[in-house]
């Protein structure tokens, strides 16, 4: 049995490196696609998997580890319950702009939530901030505030300069790192500096729109110069919750957790229990108004995409 890691997945067969560093194409034993495993994928980028050669020179996967962790969101194909989006993560980068386009606080609020369900540490990183004018500016300085009370670490880049690429190559160094965000946000620009022979295809973001346009198709892995490895993902539009009970949810906002025992009883669900003191908080301006808001939307939301 040989053993490997998933770089790249594009249905039934897949890229897996092996620990000299050769890559083989592989496809997963049929048995697995049958096994009631409720995502549309289940293998994802990120898994450690062991294989067989086949006659033909490729692999054939029979084994896919434990994963340590995930990062998954409700799939755009009804038929299927979710979508891993990759695994066995040590740190996720989620890359935000406030200008062409822009990216609202509850895809932030939503992607810091599934990322914190399943325990992946995140980074929020402020991209294309030469083109902010002074009202994005001032915006982005509220929310670096509100992310920094609330346990997240903030970076800022310009990709398209190499602007703050030393730094988040150093954060990186060692780790499996994922890269996420919208279309247009600038993650392969990023990626292309922190890996030049990456040449991860890039594409200008719409006028009309204000959008990005997909230029990644599947997630794939790519090694760092410096040591570890990035994830890049697909631009992701929306970003929808799965299997996360709503009298849990508020445990997966650190600032409003916290103050869970302040509440006059310790089931609090912060909606309309008396002596609630996130609701307090939220009044006295200890906690930030849009990640409460954010709370409330998706405490209520069942059913459809989460934007």
């Amino acid at each position: 049995m040989q053993e490997g890691l998933v770089i790249k997945s594009t249905g039934k067969w897949c890229e897996v490196r092996q620990e000299n560093g050769e890559i083989i194409d592989c496809q997963i034993k049929g048995k697995f696609r049958l096994a009631g495993i409720k995502t549309t994928n289940p293998l994802a980028v990120g898994d450690r998997v062991g294989f067989e050669i086949d006659v033909d020179g490729t692999g054939v996967i029979s084994v896919i580890h434990d994963r340590q962790n995930y990062i998954i969101r409700k799939s755009v194909n009804l038929s299927k319950q979710a979508h891993i989006v990759a695994s066995n993560i040590d740190h996720a980068f989620l890359v935000v702009t406030l200008a062409q386009p822009a990216t609202s606080t509850g895809f932030i609020d939503r992607f810091l939530v599934t990322a914190d369900a399943y325990g992946v540490p995140v980074t929020i990183v402020f991209n294309k901030i030469d083109v902010y004018d002074e009202q994005a500016k001032a915006t982005q300085a509220e929310l670096t505030q509100i992310y920094e009370d609330a346990g997240y670490a903030i970076a800022e880049s310009v990709a398209s300069e190499g602007i703050g690429v030393d730094t988040l190559a150093e954060a990186m160094k060692g780790k499996i790192n994922m890269v996420s965000g919208h279309s247009g946000v600038g993650k392969s620009t990023l990626i292309n500096q922190l890996i030049p022979d990456a040449d991860i295809r890039t594409a200008e973001v719409s006028e009309y729109h204000l959008k990005g346009r997909h230029t990644t198709t599947f997630a794939e892995m790519h090694e760092l110069p410096s040591g570890g490895f990035i994830i890049d993902t697909p631009g992701i539009k929306g970003f929808g919750l799965v299997d996360l009970p709503k009298e849990e949810l508020h445990h997966h906002f650190p600032e409003m957790f916290a103050l869970l025992p302040e509440c006059k009883f310790n089931n609090c669900l912060h909606i309309n229990e008396p002596g609630c003191a996130v609701k307090q908080a939220v009044e006295h301006g200890e906690v930030s108004v849009s990640r409460f808001e954010n709370y409330l939307m998706m405490y209520h939301e069942d059913e459809g995409p989460y934007r």
